[in-house]
């Protein structure tokens, strides 16, 4: 049971939050994980988008069967009420999400309502992570860059391996660099770099920036994939991945497999190797 945090410094857009959604997807149909995504964010839809079109009557469904707690407040609302009652448990930190597939990934969504209570709110995250973590195979977090520094710093240290987003950019390559002379946990075996939206034809290609970064590992990749992309507008996610295997031998989307699929390995790997390192 661990939790993989996505983490990117600043609000430079490096996709973060789809190859998140990349990676959990595909782990949660391939390798049969039972995976929590949490958004940290303040009324951010992304994660919306990507999985579920919000029907009229509020409904938690998921594709393979209602949630039958529907009538729950979902999501970090719901969530905080029982926290402050001190009523919450792992277990039923599942009450409050969206079912995606059933016992493979489930969804806590941002939060929707007024500004001040988020501020309120959003100090209760790395408590619910460390109980879903208990509950979960793996606890995906999206963590937003306008959480207070004491929030943010919490979530990192408590996560078993963080996804450090850089983008493409020369400008956002050096910037990491920097970062990791003074944030200790960039600069250990408990980060991974990833960058997402990749472009293949860009001369700061996985070699190239691995060589430059002195990186022990190749730099990770979410390449652009235009049928990615619009299932993440148009919430196919799971319909996308469900029939992934036909896009293997397609060469215009085979690199966006394969690159999903070796971020995947790379990161139950070093989660492997660092559970055993503490043995």
């Amino acid at each position: 049971m661990s939790v993989v945090t996505f983490w990117n410094n600043g609000k430079e857009q490096t996709g973060k939050t789809l190859s998140m959604v990349a990676i959990s997807t595909y782990m949660a149909i391939e390798h049969n994980y039972r995976i929590l995504v949490v958004s940290t964010g303040y009324k951010d839809e992304t994660l919306k988008r990507c999985f579920w079109k919000e029907k009229k009557a509020r409904k938690n469904l998921g594709l393979f069967g209602p949630n039958t707690n529907a009538s729950l407040e979902s999501g970090i609302v719901g969530l905080s009420k029982i926290v402050n009652s001190n009523k919450i448990s792992s277990e039923n930190i599942t009450n409050y999400t969206k079912i995606i597939f059933k016992d493979r990934l489930e969804v806590l969504e941002s939060f929707s309502g007024g500004e001040v209570e988020y501020k309120k709110l959003k100090n209760l995250y790395p408590e619910i992570i460390s109980l879903a973590n208990n509950y979960y195979d793996l606890v995906f977090v999206d963590l937003d860059n306008e959480i207070e520094q004491e929030v943010s710093d919490k979530i990192l240290e408590n996560s078993n391996l963080v996804i450090a987003n850089i983008s493409q950019r020369l400008y956002s390559i050096d910037r990491f660099m920097e970062l990791k002379e003074t944030i200790p946990v960039l600069n250990s075996k408990k980060t991974l770099l990833l960058m997402g939206r990749y472009d293949k034809f860009s001369k700061y290609t996985i070699k190239n920036v691995t060589r430059y970064m002195k990186e022990k590992n190749k730099v990770l990749t979410i390449p652009y994939n235009t049928l990615f992309f619009e299932a993440c507008e148009e919430a196919k996610v799971p319909e996308l991945f469900f029939n992934i295997k036909s896009l293997e031998n397609d060469e215009r989307n085979s690199v966006f497999v394969e690159e999903v699929k070796r971020a995947s390995e790379n990161i139950m790997y070093r989660l492997q190797d660092l559970a055993a390192t503490k043995m």
